[in-house]
């Protein structure tokens, strides 16, 4: 009988800890997809690193936050995130959290078109994919995890599947952009901790010590967007990862800042072009 193996991490708050052992679950030409699952506290942080091959990233339950060079991207279990091969990547979790991580031997090679592949991007989980990642084994290398014949190929065909449904999964542009100015960025860091402690620009740039305009030029030059625009889309990533724990689209609104839930209605459909009903299903 096959018997999964969660790894518990316990990391006391705050604490920056290494990445999640990644060479026990080294993916190959024979096991092309390999799955693992870690639960993780909130506030856990793992710190800056990347991997040889592709890797998708899903929270079985829970909230985790992944943050790339050029963009931040909240994972609530609705969304999957993927993740090049050799793009540097740091993890923090909001909400305790299983996270299972797929890791890929090669890109997906179906879909229209492969190139989508070589960037990071948000995917809707479907029932399926969601079970067929929670079906895979998640023994780590060198823990008795040697698959007997019939496993090997339980492994491929679940694999395979996976595969699939990655192809058919619909991308969600869900992401924050970060910049590269060391200002700006601290600033957008704070802002993603808490993005309602100020409701306007001027509150942030004076935590930051800058003048507003100089704020509002940066957001211009650096991401090519306001200040506005770009909170909105940190509020969204906020309010999907509240909506995934089935609060009512009331509270999310007052969570967020909003007088009402028509108000926050509003700003979502502006946003996303489709009612908050169909977005945060």
């Amino acid at each position: 009988m096959r018997r999964n193996r969660i790894v518990m991490t316990r990391p006391s708050p705050a604490t920056p800890i290494g990445p999640l052992t990644p060479h026990l679950y080294e993916p190959s030409a024979e096991r092309p997809i390999r799955a693992k699952l870690h639960r993780l506290r909130t506030d856990t942080r793992v710190v800056p690193h990347h991997h040889p091959w592709g890797q998708l990233a899903l929270s079985a339950t829970g909230i985790v936050r992944l943050t790339v060079e050029h963009g931040t991207y909240l994972v609530p279990p609705s969304r999957a995130l993927w993740i090049p091969p050799g793009v540097e990547h740091a993890v923090t979790v909001v909400e305790d959290a299983g996270l299972c991580t797929l890791y890929l031997h090669r890109p997906p090679s179906g879909g229209p078109d492969p190139a989508v592949w070589t960037q990071c991007r948000v995917l809707e989980v479907s029932d399926l994919l969601r079970a067929l990642v929670m079906a895979m084994d998640v023994r780590p290398d060198g823990a008795g995890a040697t698959l007997a014949a019939d496993e090997l190929q339980r492994e491929r065909r679940i694999g395979a599947l996976v595969e699939d449904e990655l192809c058919r999964a619909r991308p969600v542009r869900l992401g924050v952009d970060l910049p590269a100015d060391k200002r700006l960025r601290a600033l957008c860091m704070a802002v993603l901790d808490d993005a309602t402690r100020h409701a306007t620009l001027a509150g942030w740039a004076h935590d930051a010590g800058a003048s507003e305009r100089t704020v509002a030029r940066l957001f211009r030059q650096q991401l090519g967007t306001t200040f506005v625009q770009w909170r909105q889309q940190v509020l969204l990533a906020k309010a999907l990862a509240m909506a995934a724990r089935k609060l009512p689209m009331a509270t999310i609104a007052a969570e967020l800042g909003y007088a009402s839930p028509s108000a926050f209605s509003a700003m979502v459909r502006r946003s996303v072009g489709t009612p908050p009903s169909r977005f945060f299903a």
